[in-house]
């Protein structure tokens, strides 16, 4: 039985020896104010979500998280099971990319890619923003404005640094910040 567990280090072994190589990869990424958790994010210019559904999940909720995902993420990826792949080809959105999880002969767990990552075109550049913590809001708007009210909240940021980035520009900008989240977190 393949659980979220055993598929994570799998899948986490997987893209540190992609290559190109992300440059952070990041566990329960909360996303649009904790509405959803991203499972692994592997930042290489963007953020790109990957999703884990092992057998014992139930795959129909990516209905939902896939909402929050589609509007925080340019590029989606399920990650489940044999068990769970028919089904996870109906519902996923078409433009999620797919990747079956089975253990081969030797027990070790091999990825199978069913369907490439296109981008969403759901993409919401002020959603996107939340997933930022409000210093890294704070400092890309300090970095637009030169004088940023210093009480302002994270949802005025994230509509003063939305109105001034196009959507690639913006989702560049928003995986440099959680690759140096990731970075300050690894030297703590």
């Amino acid at each position: 039985m393949l659980n979220d567990s055993l598929i994570r280090v799998a899948l986490l072994a997987r893209l540190r020896n992609a290559h190109p190589q992300p440059k952070a990869l990041i566990e329960e990424l909360r996303v649009h104010n904790g509405n959803a958790i991203a499972d692994v994010v592997a930042i290489h210019r963007e953020a790109h979500c990957y999703e884990i559904k092992g057998d014992g999940d139930k795959v129909e909720r990516i209905a939902q998280q896939g909402l929050y995902y589609d509007l925080a993420f340019r590029k989606v990826t399920l990650v489940t099971t044999s068990k769970h792949i028919a089904k996870a080809i109906k519902i996923a959105p078409n433009h999620w990319g797919i990747l079956e999880a089975k253990c081969n002969s030797a027990g070790k767990i091999v990825f199978r890619p069913v369907r490439q990552a296109q981008k969403s075109i759901a993409f919401d550049k002020q959603i996107a923003l939340l997933t930022l913590w409000r210093n890294e809001l704070f400092d890309i708007a300090s970095g637009i404005e030169e004088k940023v009210q210093t009480k302002i909240n994270r949802d005025s940021l994230s509509f003063l640094i939305s109105q001034a980035f196009g959507a690639q520009e913006l989702s560049l900008t928003i995986g440099k910040a959680l690759v140096l989240r990731s970075l300050i977190k690894d030297q703590a």
